[in-house]
């Protein structure tokens, strides 16, 4: 119903879960688990921090 009658979809939401659980798949094998929000914080939170040397 929502889809039809008010243009309103989860892509935006499902899109964002895929990119979480490719995360999930890179960040295998790290001991902790501030990794994981790390990568997902610099992956889809907008931050860009300043690289060395650039």
């Amino acid at each position: 119903y929502a889809a039809l009658e008010e243009g309103m979809s989860n892509a935006l939401i499902e899109s964002t879960n895929t990119k979480i659980r490719v995360i999930t798949r890179v960040a295998y094998g790290f001991k902790d688990p501030h990794a994981l929000i790390a990568l997902a914080m610099l992956s889809l939170g907008g931050y860009r921090p300043a690289l060395p040397g650039r």
